[in-house]
């Protein structure tokens, strides 16, 4: 129980130090009429218009830090993010949609950004608020492409195990705002993002399909994703038909690195999961564990990830390596799940659970897994715990781990034990993370 109430308290720690008003205030300073974003600096008086574009779980609380300092200087305003993330606003239009897979509510929110966004001009200046899930919630299609069609796809590609990275790559070739499309609509003006990155590497172009960035992608990748995971012949025919025409010129595939479009584009990633785990660490070690960052770069299936993860934990526990405990591991990242059952769960539950057969035998191991936006996958959890008793204690209630975890069944497994982590809504997003304590 200590160890539980412990490892939510240091996965806290890294949660509040990607607190989206505070990664803004880092980063966006005004004194007098000069305005500070980053290396840029700019003077308000010399702008005509002052508008905020916000995609994304977090972007609601960036737009109130942005609405503390800037106030009545903002002359337009529109922020889309997640059901239950938004917040009242005084300068900006708040619209929640749909995620991870996008809905009716989105494709108005993406609307109404690129209508404002089409209000600009040279002497304007757009700051754009992007974070993670900015992708799923602001669906705009592109020509010959319905809703349907896209939400269609979107569960195939949650479904197949997929990487964040090739995901996005898709979305960006069926879209009429991602992949940089954004500034086609700015005409001109100066786009400013501030992003909260939520993938590995925080690639520009990835984060929220990187509506403000160039693309490095191209419609044959796309093709060849979809054959990769075998889902090509199952998309919908609209999307093959555009890739298609992609390939072969027919159609123009979205802005590249170089082009003219973004000569007056700055983007800024300011907050990652680098930071959120560093502030995990400094937490760990007050309260007296030997702490250290094993990477943030956590990727492939979840079961998998575990194994290796709880595997370097027991070897801290028996041998002292590759630091002595008490010990704090610390990881993150995104995994994968490739769906094979009906059950319920996301990604950091199966994570846990698979991490709880590896630690059945082994005391003194904890690991918490947790999305830092508060959710795992289609369910109201962060996460879950998992130590040496998790599948002792399950069988005696009945359950079988090995049967929930072939059903994608996770969460119902946690449910029963009272294991979840249940954060609510952190209105923050840097992918997962992960806590392995080791007593002394």
């Amino acid at each position: 129980m200590i160890l539980k109430q412990v490892s939510r308290a240091i996965f806290d720690a890294g949660v509040r130090a990607v607190a989206p008003e505070a990664c803004v205030a880092r980063h966006l300073h005004i004194s007098g009429s000069r305005l500070r974003a980053g290396e840029l600096d700019l003077d308000l008086d010399q702008i005509r218009h002052f508008y905020v574009a916000g995609a994304g779980k977090a972007s609601a609380a960036m737009a109130r830090q942005v609405e503390d300092l800037l106030g009545p200087s903002i002359h337009d305003g529109v922020v889309v993010t997640k059901y239950g993330h938004g917040m009242p606003l005084e300068h900006c239009r708040v619209m929640e949609a749909g995620h991870p897979v996008p809905d009716a509510q989105g494709m108005e929110g993406a609307a109404a950004l690129l209508e404002m966004v089409s209000r600009a001009g040279p002497e304007d200046v757009i700051l754009c608020l992007i974070s993670g899930g900015a992708s799923a919630l602001t669906p705009a299609p592109a020509e010959g492409i319905t809703l349907t069609d896209k939400q269609d796809t979107t569960r195939l590609l949650l479904g197949c195990g997929a990487t964040i990275h090739e995901i996005n790559t898709i979305r960006k070739h069926l879209s009429r705002i991602k992949g940089g499309q954004l500034c086609k609509a700015a005409k001109g003006a100066r786009v400013v993002s501030l992003i909260l990155s939520d993938v590995v590497g925080d690639d520009l172009d990835i984060i929220g399909s990187g509506m403000t960035a160039p693309d490095t992608g191209n419609f044959r990748d796309c093709q060849t994703i979809l054959a990769r995971y075998r889902i090509w012949d199952r998309v919908p025919e609209a999307v093959r038909q555009r890739i298609m025409a992609g390939i072969k010129g027919r159609i123009s595939d979205t802005p590249k690195p170089g082009d003219p479009l973004f000569s007056k584009v700055s983007n800024r990633v300011v907050g990652s999961l680098s930071d959120a785990l560093n502030a995990a660490k400094k937490e760990a070690h007050r309260r007296g564990f030997n702490s250290l960052v094993l990477s943030s770069m956590i990727q492939g299936e979840a079961g998998e990830a575990a194994k290796i993860l709880c595997a370097i934990a027991r070897e801290v526990r028996s041998s002292g390596r590759p630091v002595s405990p008490p010990a704090c591991l610390l990881s993150g990242g995104e995994t994968t799940v490739t769906i094979k059952g009906k059950g319920k769960g996301g990604r950091n539950t199966e994570l846990a659970l698979a991490g709880a057969m590896s630690l059945a035998g082994t005391d003194g191991i904890l690991l918490l897994s947790a999305g830092t936006d508060g959710t795992d996958g289609p369910t109201d959890a962060a996460g879950a715990f998992a130590d040496s008793t998790t599948i002792s204690r399950a069988a005696a209630l009945g359950l079988s781990a090995g049967d929930h975890l072939a059903d994608n069944d996770s969460y119902t497994f946690f449910l029963a034990l009272d294991d979840l982590l249940v954060t609510g809504p952190t209105r923050t997003n840097v992918m997962d993370m992960q806590v392995l304590l080791v007593s002394g």
